[in-house]
């Protein structure tokens, strides 16, 4: 499984930024993504993949559209999603279509990082089960962000909750991400990182 990043969603980027740190997972600037009304903090988890955590850009006017991850309608930060690094979105996602677990269309983002380096990579989430299913993601030529990543924390587990665990077996072999899914009452992903200062559980 290529893990590229976890997302942690947050009505308050600041102050859920504040509160990692606090609980010993360092995070930096990532940078804002235009037209999303968004901007990150990330931290590196070891193996290029990171943490991510997302939120509302003040710097920015309102999007268009809802923003991502479901960030206008939190009350709180979550866990919600992660992301398979893959070496050619087009191949997987005609793999995942083949196999009767369609994605959605290719949608091409950037961002520029502190340093002034312009960030540009693609993306396609799924139809269903977003919770638990991962999204996927080409760094095209780009840099990827893990590699001048501190080492914030390190991935101890990664868990699907899922109340018919059954129903995502097939789209998680579709990209081939070996995830260990739970039976409960609503997708959800719970993550366990190892910090100096001890574990810190993510959900």
């Amino acid at each position: 499984m290529n893990l590229d990043h976890l997302v942690y969603a947050t009505p308050d980027l600041a102050g859920t930024v504040a509160d990692l740190r606090e609980r010993g997972i360092d995070l930096v600037p990532g940078g804002p993504h235009p037209g999303r009304g968004t901007r990150n903090h990330l931290t590196g988890l070891g193996d290029r993949a990171y943490l991510e955590a997302i939120g509302p850009d003040p710097e920015q006017e309102a999007p268009d559209g809802p923003r991502w991850f479901g960030i206008d309608d939190l009350t709180g930060p979550r866990l919600a999603a992660w992301a398979v690094r893959v070496p050619d979105l087009a191949a997987a996602l005609e793999r995942t279509r083949a196999a009767g677990y369609p994605f959605g269309d290719a949608r091409p983002m950037s961002r520029r990082r502190p340093d002034g380096v312009l960030l540009s990579w693609s993306l396609a989430f799924p139809a269903d089960d977003g919770e638990v299913v991962p999204f996927l993601i080409d760094w095209q030529d780009s840099p990827h962000p893990g590699e001048s990543l501190p080492a914030g924390a390190s991935l101890v587990s990664l868990t699907g909750v899922h109340p018919d665990p059954g129903l995502v077996a097939g789209p998680l072999a579709a990209v081939d991400a070996a995830l260990t899914v739970v039976t409960g009452p609503a997708p959800r992903l719970e993550a366990v990182l190892a910090t100096p200062g001890g574990e810190v559980v993510l959900r």
